[in-house]
Protein backbone atom coordinates (compact mmCIF):
# COMPACT_ATOMS: atom_id res chain seq x y z
CA UNK A 1 0.00 0.00 0.00
CA UNK A 2 1.24 3.22 -0.83
CA UNK A 3 0.37 6.86 0.36
CA UNK A 4 -1.70 8.48 -2.38
CA UNK A 5 -0.16 11.43 -1.67
CA UNK A 6 3.49 11.42 -1.73
CA UNK A 7 3.44 7.69 -3.02
CA UNK A 8 5.36 6.30 0.56
CA UNK A 9 5.20 2.93 1.13
CA UNK A 10 5.32 3.29 5.31
CA UNK A 11 1.55 3.05 5.66
CA UNK A 12 0.09 3.37 9.46
CA UNK A 13 -3.18 1.98 10.48
CA UNK A 14 -4.91 4.06 12.79
CA UNK A 15 -8.59 2.35 13.07
CA UNK A 16 -10.09 -0.62 11.60
CA UNK A 17 -14.05 -1.55 11.89
CA UNK A 18 -16.44 -3.74 10.23
CA UNK A 19 -18.73 -1.83 7.95
CA UNK A 20 -20.70 -4.65 7.28
CA UNK A 21 -20.77 -8.58 6.72
CA UNK A 22 -17.62 -9.04 4.37
CA UNK A 23 -15.86 -5.30 4.74
CA UNK A 24 -13.51 -3.96 6.54
CA UNK A 25 -12.97 -0.04 6.93
CA UNK A 26 -9.25 0.63 7.52
CA UNK A 27 -8.41 4.20 8.41
CA UNK A 28 -4.38 4.69 7.73
CA UNK A 29 -2.10 7.42 7.80
CA UNK A 30 1.46 7.97 5.94
CA UNK A 31 4.40 8.33 8.48
CA UNK A 32 6.34 10.75 5.73
CA UNK A 33 3.20 13.15 5.11
CA UNK A 34 0.79 12.60 7.93
CA UNK A 35 -1.75 12.40 5.14
CA UNK A 36 -5.08 10.37 6.59
CA UNK A 37 -6.91 7.90 3.84
CA UNK A 38 -9.78 5.58 4.71
CA UNK A 39 -9.74 2.14 2.64
CA UNK A 40 -12.18 -0.80 2.83
CA UNK A 41 -10.96 -4.52 2.32
CA UNK A 42 -13.33 -6.79 0.54
CA UNK A 43 -12.54 -10.84 0.14
CA UNK A 44 -12.64 -11.23 -3.50
CA UNK A 45 -14.48 -14.37 -4.54
CA UNK A 46 -12.71 -17.08 -6.24
CA UNK A 47 -13.32 -17.15 -9.84
CA UNK A 48 -14.56 -20.32 -11.47
CA UNK A 49 -14.73 -20.65 -14.83
CA UNK A 50 -16.62 -23.27 -16.98
CA UNK A 51 -15.16 -25.96 -19.26
CA UNK A 52 -18.49 -26.20 -21.65
CA UNK A 53 -18.98 -29.90 -23.17
CA UNK A 54 -18.27 -28.30 -26.53
CA UNK A 55 -14.84 -27.12 -25.24
CA UNK A 56 -15.44 -23.57 -25.10
CA UNK A 57 -14.99 -21.87 -21.62
CA UNK A 58 -16.75 -19.02 -19.96
CA UNK A 59 -17.04 -17.45 -16.47
CA UNK A 60 -19.00 -19.35 -13.79
CA UNK A 61 -22.63 -18.21 -13.96
CA UNK A 62 -24.86 -18.38 -10.89
CA UNK A 63 -27.52 -16.71 -12.35
CA UNK A 64 -27.42 -19.41 -14.85
CA UNK A 65 -27.95 -22.46 -12.68
CA UNK A 66 -30.49 -20.89 -10.84
CA UNK A 67 -32.59 -20.12 -14.04
CA UNK A 68 -32.33 -23.93 -14.76
CA UNK A 69 -33.37 -24.60 -11.70
CA UNK A 70 -36.24 -22.04 -11.94
CA UNK A 71 -37.36 -23.97 -15.24
CA UNK A 72 -37.16 -27.36 -13.55
CA UNK A 73 -39.50 -26.05 -11.17
CA UNK A 74 -41.79 -23.79 -12.80
CA UNK A 75 -45.53 -24.49 -11.22
CA UNK A 76 -44.08 -26.47 -8.28
CA UNK A 77 -44.56 -25.84 -4.72
CA UNK A 78 -40.30 -24.62 -4.27
CA UNK A 79 -39.81 -21.13 -2.86
CA UNK A 80 -36.69 -19.37 -4.90
CA UNK A 81 -34.94 -18.99 -1.56
CA UNK A 82 -34.77 -22.51 -1.62
CA UNK A 83 -33.00 -22.59 -5.03
CA UNK A 84 -30.48 -19.73 -3.77
CA UNK A 85 -29.86 -22.38 -1.28
CA UNK A 86 -28.90 -25.05 -3.44
CA UNK A 87 -27.19 -22.57 -5.62
CA UNK A 88 -24.79 -21.78 -2.36
CA UNK A 89 -23.79 -25.17 -1.73
CA UNK A 90 -23.09 -25.89 -5.56
CA UNK A 91 -20.47 -22.91 -5.66
CA UNK A 92 -19.41 -24.09 -2.27
CA UNK A 93 -18.75 -27.41 -3.55
CA UNK A 94 -17.05 -26.69 -6.77
CA UNK A 95 -14.66 -23.60 -4.60
CA UNK A 96 -13.52 -26.83 -2.40
CA UNK A 97 -12.58 -28.43 -5.22
CA UNK A 98 -9.74 -25.99 -5.46
CA UNK A 99 -10.11 -25.89 -9.22
CA UNK A 100 -10.73 -22.54 -11.33
CA UNK A 101 -11.46 -24.70 -14.06
CA UNK A 102 -14.74 -27.11 -13.54
CA UNK A 103 -16.65 -28.96 -16.53
CA UNK A 104 -19.94 -28.32 -17.12
CA UNK A 105 -20.78 -31.52 -16.39
CA UNK A 106 -19.96 -31.83 -12.75
CA UNK A 107 -21.64 -28.30 -12.23
CA UNK A 108 -25.19 -30.16 -13.85
CA UNK A 109 -24.65 -33.38 -11.94
CA UNK A 110 -24.75 -31.69 -8.29
CA UNK A 111 -28.01 -29.45 -9.75
CA UNK A 112 -29.59 -32.96 -10.44
CA UNK A 113 -28.14 -34.57 -7.17
CA UNK A 114 -30.20 -31.66 -5.63
CA UNK A 115 -33.61 -31.46 -7.61
CA UNK A 116 -33.32 -35.07 -7.09
CA UNK A 117 -33.47 -34.47 -2.93
CA UNK A 118 -36.03 -31.58 -3.34
CA UNK A 119 -38.58 -32.73 -5.66
CA UNK A 120 -38.73 -36.04 -8.06
CA UNK A 121 -40.61 -33.89 -10.75
CA UNK A 122 -37.96 -31.21 -10.69
CA UNK A 123 -35.28 -33.92 -10.86
CA UNK A 124 -36.75 -35.21 -14.12
CA UNK A 125 -37.77 -32.34 -16.15
CA UNK A 126 -34.35 -31.22 -15.21
CA UNK A 127 -32.66 -34.45 -16.14
CA UNK A 128 -34.91 -34.99 -19.47
CA UNK A 129 -32.98 -31.77 -20.76
CA UNK A 130 -29.43 -31.93 -19.12
CA UNK A 131 -29.35 -35.96 -20.49
CA UNK A 132 -31.14 -35.29 -23.43
CA UNK A 133 -33.83 -37.44 -23.27
CA UNK A 134 -35.36 -38.01 -26.77
CA UNK A 135 -38.15 -41.15 -26.11
CA UNK A 136 -40.46 -42.04 -23.56
CA UNK A 137 -38.46 -45.01 -22.93
CA UNK A 138 -35.83 -42.42 -21.41
CA UNK A 139 -37.93 -41.06 -18.80
CA UNK A 140 -38.77 -44.55 -17.85
CA UNK A 141 -35.26 -45.80 -17.52
CA UNK A 142 -35.11 -42.85 -15.34
CA UNK A 143 -38.39 -43.09 -13.25
CA UNK A 144 -37.08 -46.78 -12.72
CA UNK A 145 -33.91 -45.70 -11.56
CA UNK A 146 -35.39 -43.44 -9.35
CA UNK A 147 -37.96 -45.81 -7.55
CA UNK A 148 -34.78 -47.90 -6.88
Amino acid sequence: MNCPRCHNSDIEVIDTRDCDSDCVRRRRECVKCHYRFTTYERIEPIKLSVQKRSGGVEPYNREKVIRGMKIATEKRDIDVAELEEIADRIEQKLIETGKPMVPSRKIGNLVIKELKELDEVSYLRFASVYKGFCSGKSFEKELEKLKQ
